[in-house]
């Protein structure tokens, strides 16, 4: 087993991004060396970037709930990086920045399957899981520090049930929280986010929800991080992302899915959106899609990112969007209660 990568490695990797077809060296050998021990093997030649570290990369990609795109961008070096870690592999507790990895995914779901929620199983070790490594603790006699350290792991499993032998509770709490007793956007806080590409319409999303009594949190920030620790630090009951594609012709909601886990109460609201939006906006109906994208990935709330195409039309009809997304969120809610 490869050892746990250290800072210094991580920058000198993230410096040689993006690695992509006909690139060569030292940062290519080390993807293919990551790549192998996750049993995809690229038989190129070492350190070189060619047809076949293209497809691991895809492969790997489509596996993690990413773009396919075959190319290691940041967010796919960070997964890769992530997927290297085991459970015991190191001392995993809260701190900033938070933890991230397939240890904290395996720790989150054997929790969960024993009845203590860390909330969704997205390997990131936040508050919720803290908590829940804290209730175990406390259940198992063991000191409560919230730190899942050798005795932690050791009883994790030695109690864990036999595989399919417990459901999981985060999907159960996660459709309790949205169930709030309010069938109405009345008194909900929704956060409405986009990238610099799309203002106009994170506005009239948001005078849209103000006028059926919804509170809106607007937030114009390139950066998907900053924007979902900020719904998180405000409470937001759920979060509405919009993405603009000039690119594409189409209309598709994404959702959270990752670490073969995904937000059921999330792909219920993106299915929603996706029965409608694609007809208000005259686009070609792209579909809804479970995908680890940071803005779904670090919410804690349910979250959708609409990725809408042809920017000329949505934009004369964003207000036919914005009572459509408001109307989607006021049936959802209803379904949900």
């Amino acid at each position: 087993m490869r050892p746990p990568i250290t800072s210094t490695q991580l920058e000198q990797g993230s410096a040689a991004l993006p690695l992509r077809t006909g690139d060569r060296g030292s940062a290519v050998l080390d993807l293919q060396s990551r790549l192998a021990e996750l049993d995809l093997p690229a038989t190129d030649p070492p350190g070189v970037y060619a047809a076949a570290t293209t497809e691991a990369v895809a492969t790997f990609q489509r596996g993690r709930g990413l773009a396919a795109s075959g190319v290691c961008e940041p967010v796919t070096w960070s997964a890769l990086v992530e997927a290297g870690y085991r459970l015991g592999d190191r001392l995993l507790y809260r701190q900033a920045p938070m933890l991230r990895g397939d240890d904290v995914a395996e720790l989150q779901r054997r929790l969960s399957a024993l009845g203590f929620d860390p909330g969704r199983i997205d390997g990131i070790f936040g508050d919720d899981t803290t908590e829940a490594v804290q209730n175990f603790q406390r259940n198992a006699g063991l000191p409560v520090d919230g730190t899942c350290g050798r005795e932690t792991v050791a009883d994790l499993r030695r109690f864990q049930p036999p595989v399919g032998g417990a459901d999981l509770v985060s999907p159960i709490s996660e459709r309790l929280r949205v169930h709030s007793g309010k069938v109405t956007l009345a008194g909900h806080r929704v956060a409405v986010g986009e990238d610099g590409g799309f203002m106009v319409g994170a506005l009239s999303l948001s005078r849209a929800l103000r006028e059926r009594g919804a509170t809106a949190l607007e937030l114009h920030d390139p950066d998907p991080t900053r924007q979902a620790a900020t719904a998180n630090a405000a409470g937001a009951d759920c979060f509405v992302s919009l993405r603009i594609h000039p690119d594409r012709a189409s209309c598709t909601s994404a959702y959270y899915r990752g670490f073969h886990y995904e937000s059921v109460t999330s792909r219920s609201l993106a299915e929603r959106l996706q029965a409608v939006l694609p007809g208000i906006l005259d686009l070609d109906d792209g579909g809804t899609c479970g995908i680890a994208l940071p803005i779904l990935r670090e919410t804690r709330m349910p979250a959708v990112e609409l990725q809408l195409g042809r920017p000329t039309v949505v934009v004369q009809r964003v207000s036919a969007l914005a009572r459509g997304v408001v109307d989607c969120l006021t049936d959802w809610l209803a379904a949900s209660a």
